[in-house]
């Protein structure tokens, strides 16, 4: 995807929200620590650098969201990550439950708030939620990676 269809996207799904421009999508691609991962309808920016790796922004057609596109590319980005990655931490809007659900399904953990931290138009800002999954080495795709709850 080229950095104009990514902020067309972005901008799709992230009405509430000031959507990222064609330019910062461009400068996040030409460093060599950020990893895009796309699907037909979305895609996932990361960032990878010194044992951890960050989920800069998820984004999917709002045409084809609850359809298991997110939970993908998160899969992808989780597979995808090098056998030294110790965790995985993303942001996420107090107020997206959706999104707060699917990262719980996959093994991430709240460890800290950001209050008031997105500003909405009308409304009371919102709260950054910062999730993190810690990683088994040799298991960071794998949700079961983390210990099972029968054992």
């Amino acid at each position: 995807m080229t950095p104009a269809a990514l902020a067309a996207l972005h901008a799709a799904a992230f009405t509430q929200d000031r959507p990222w421009q064609e330019a910062e999508f461009a400068s996040l691609l030409d460093s060599p620590f950020v990893q895009l991962f796309t699907r037909p309808g979305g895609f996932a920016l990361t960032r990878t650098i010194a044992g951890e790796s960050e989920l800069l922004t998820l984004a999917v057609d709002p045409a084809q969201q609850r359809r298991g596109l997110g939970r993908a590319l998160l899969r992808d980005w989780l597979a995808a990550l090098p056998a030294d990655c110790e965790s995985a931490f993303l942001e996420v809007a107090a107020d997206n439950l959706p999104a707060c659900a699917l990262y719980a399904d996959q093994g991430f953990a709240q460890i800290a708030t950001r209050r008031a931290y997105y500003a909405r138009s009308g409304v009371p800002p919102v709260d950054a939620c910062i999730l993190q999954r810690v990683l088994t080495h040799g298991h960071a795709g794998d949700p079961g990676g983390l210990p099972s709850k029968s054992g």
